[in-house]
């Protein structure tokens, strides 16, 4: 077998090995890149239709759902969100204010956001407080979240699985516009951000409360666990690759140091 040849099969053998690590590395990532089954769909016939008024009568609320309430001008509303590692959940709400004739003046709501430990938890972005002119509709506000880690040491204020409570107020009104009926609409999502942040040292259990209505919440999917992330398809997809190329290698270097058949060697 002459150089030439010798030195196309290797390179065949090495495009080969190449292309079949970088196939089985794309099904991998393209598994650790589909969307999580856990939202429900829009128009669930079994989204709350009201809210409670404090952390422990909180409504539980699913991703996904449309859940709305009634209520008056000065209310506190409490809804309670299950959310797992490696989410990023965006919480939007709506109010419907009373008729414009009927009010003395403009008013400020807001929407804040509280983890299983009652740690009010920051916006990343979106309109967390909005004011509503007097002869306003409505008022929107929304809220995202830092992605939800696994674990996260003692001292970190780190959003990690659990209940989440969901609270929604009129935080400056006129007194005269006290107690006038409002309609309240909210609807969490989440992005999978995938194991970016995943701890080694995962919570145990997650965040709910043993008592309340908070109790028995859990996301439709179940909790996770804590014990796998897409880390591990990244991992098996890099110690792939790796051996392939080793494989690749060991045959390139092997091939160029044998004399061809039927030539003499050196020295």
């Amino acid at each position: 077998m002459s150089d030439t040849t010798r030195y196309a099969r290797i390179t065949r053998t090495v495009r080969r090995a190449a292309t079949v690590g970088l196939l089985v590395g794309g099904g991998l990532l393209g598994v650790a890149a589909s969307p999580s089954p856990s939202a429900s769909p829009s128009g669930d016939p079994k989204a709350p239709t009201e809210a409670g008024t404090a952390f422990r009568t909180a409504t539980p609320v699913q991703l996904g759902q449309a859940a709305t309430a009634e209520a008056s001008t000065g209310d506190y509303l409490y809804w309670v969100l299950p959310l797992d590692a490696g989410q990023r959940p965006t919480v939007q709400a709506s109010v419907t204010l009373p008729a414009a004739a009927g009010r003395h003046a403009s008013s400020t709501w807001q929407l804040d956001v509280y983890d299983g430990l009652r740690r009010r938890q920051p916006c990343t972005y979106g309109t967390q407080t909005g004011t509503a002119a007097k002869d306003a509709a409505t008022v929107e506000l929304s809220c995202t979240l830092r992605p939800v880690h696994s674990g996260a040491d003692q001292w970190s204020n780190d959003p990690l699985p659990g209940a989440y409570y969901i609270r929604l107020t009129v935080t400056d009104l006129a007194p005269e516009d006290l107690g006038q009926p409002v309609r309240a609409r909210l609807r969490a999502e989440a992005k999978d951000v995938g194991g970016a942040y995943a701890a080694d040292n995962a919570l145990a259990t997650p965040l709910v409360p043993g008592s309340g209505t908070a109790s028995g919440i859990a996301p439709d999917g179940g909790w996770s666990g804590g014990w796998w992330s897409d880390r591990w398809l990244w991992t098996a997809a890099g110690g792939l690759l790796a051996a392939l190329a080793g494989i690749g290698g060991y045959r390139l270097t092997r091939g160029a140091g044998r004399p061809g058949r039927g030539v003499p060697p050196t020295g």
